[in-house]
């Protein structure tokens, strides 16, 4: 029988690895033609080798998972991240603290963090880059703007979808809800709402982003019995962070923006 050597593979080693490949065992199949090419092939048991192989596929199955996760989110600023965010002063964010949020069960709690603030500060980016980190954490993500999503309710319950679209954002570990409070409701989609809320009531994540303060949500939401049960599941267990500062938006802060946020700072800059 012909054994492999170094950079010499044999027959059976290229019918294993395609093998490998039909199994979708990606990541395998990689780390076993990285290990023919090693010189060293030979100086590794059986078991040392096995254990490489096993790990290599793990990373890459992780891998794949959080580049699903990430598409699945459909994330308004993909790149943001927790690494990147611009704790200056008369911004309102103390970044020790909202590093320890982050890192923290927020998520397997079921809290809500309450990002709040004038327009252009950021609100969305911070949104976005804890839902990106929870994402590399192996958690489900949504993205929702709530000024489209009255259309988008309406697509689903013309369609038939609705049912099925429900159940699936209640078992996604967090929500976004970008821009609350700045369209009009109509009845369905303040229904709607309640129903998407109820279903993750200290049970699932949601984060909220508002121009809106809290003591003028029942105005906004048109129903003081639905605003009533909303309120209710959104502040059992909630964080806030009011945003603060001049406008990120401003031409004189864009250059210091762009080097904070490496690469993701185009984004926050038209945050």
């Amino acid at each position: 029988m012909t054994l492999s050597t170094p950079g010499n593979p044999t027959m059976l080693d290229h019918t294993t690895i395609d093998q490998l490949r039909a199994m979708k065992l990606e990541g395998f199949a990689s780390g076993l033609e990285e290990q023919l090419r090693q010189p060293n092939l030979h100086g590794m048991s059986f078991e040392e080798r096995l254990a490489l192989l096993v790990d290599r596929e793990v990373h890459a199955r992780s891998d794949r998972r959080q580049t699903r996760l990430l598409q699945k989110a459909r994330l308004k600023y993909p790149r943001a991240a927790i690494e990147d965010v611009d704790g200056r002063a008369g911004r309102g964010i103390d970044r020790k603290a909202f590093m320890s949020l982050a890192l923290s069960d927020w998520i397997g709690h079921g809290d809500t963090i309450l990002l709040t603030g004038a327009t252009g500060l950021g609100k969305t980016w911070l949104a976005c880059a804890l839902a990106q980190y929870a994402c590399r954490r192996g958690h489900s993500a949504l993205y929702l703007r709530v000024p489209r999503l009255a259309e988008e309710l309406r697509v689903l319950h013309g369609s038939g979808g609705f049912g099925r679209w429900l159940l699936a954002v209640a078992k996604t570990d967090i929500v976004v809800l970008d821009d609350w409070g700045v369209a009009n409701l109509d009845a369905t989609t303040r229904g709607d709402l309640l129903e998407i809320i109820d279903d993750r009531a200290a049970v699932k994540a949601t984060i909220i982003t508002t121009q809106l303060p809290v003591e003028h949500w029942h105005a906004w939401i048109g129903d003081a019995t639905i605003a009533d049960a909303i309120l209710d599941r959104l502040m059992q267990r909630v964080h806030r962070i009011n945003l603060s500062g001049p406008s990120l938006r401003g031409p004189d802060l864009k250059a210091s923006t762009r080097k904070i946020a490496k690469g993701s700072a185009a984004d926050e800059a038209s945050a």
